[in-house]
């Protein structure tokens, strides 16, 4: 009889055609989807704001006209993503970074329950998201945002909120947490 391979207590083990196999390898890549996502996010989100601030100096440029619809402007934003929830003491910018610290503790412990590519990712764009907006609050005290979406013609006019790439990898990653809940083949569940 050959040597016996040990399992690690997680899943490991033989399969019935003699192979190692490791169930618990497909959570920790999804757990790692989950983590690289957030590391991406979070970078795209940062190195954006570092150009426009530091290298292009935005505040001294702004309004900087993209097209027809988006223009980057600057804007000091005191609340959460999209501008909601306004603070204006240093009190109130301690508990929305709080805020955000717990809520991205409970999204980690989500992510390392996650069963399918979707919801590590999903996960991933809201914690990453979610870190890059905390880095501004504690770097400036505020969070840069500076991508504003109009649409205007002679006789209507829609402007949406000010955001950053925070904003939208925290969108995108709650509108694929709804995807995958909605029309997944399993429901994505909170912890």
């Amino acid at each position: 009889m050959g040597p016996r391979l040990r399992g690690d207590g997680i899943g490991d083990g033989v399969s019935s055609n003699g192979c190692r196999t490791n169930k618990g390898s497909l959570m920790t890549a999804y757990v790692r989807l989950g983590l690289m996502t957030a590391v991406l996010a979070c970078a795209a989100d940062q190195a954006s704001k570092i150009y426009l601030l530091f290298v292009y100096h935005l505040p001294q440029h702004a309004p900087l006209r993209l097209g027809p619809l988006f223009d980057f402007v600057f804007v000091r934003n005191r609340g959460i993503s999209y501008g909601l929830f306004q603070t204006q003491g240093e009190l109130g910018q301690w508990l929305l970074l709080g805020f955000k610290v717990a809520a991205v503790i409970a999204l980690a412990a989500w992510l390392l329950r996650a069963r399918d590519r979707l919801t590590a990712l999903s996960l991933g764009l809201i914690i990453g998201g979610a870190i890059g907006n905390a880095i501004d609050r504690v770097a400036y005290g505020w969070v840069f945002d500076f991508v504003f979406f109009h649409i205007h013609t002679a006789g209507w006019r829609f402007d949406w909120y000010v955001f950053n790439l925070a904003d939208v990898a925290i969108v995108a990653g709650v509108i694929g947490l709804l995807y995958e809940s909605l029309f997944g083949g399993r429901a994505a569940k909170a912890p």
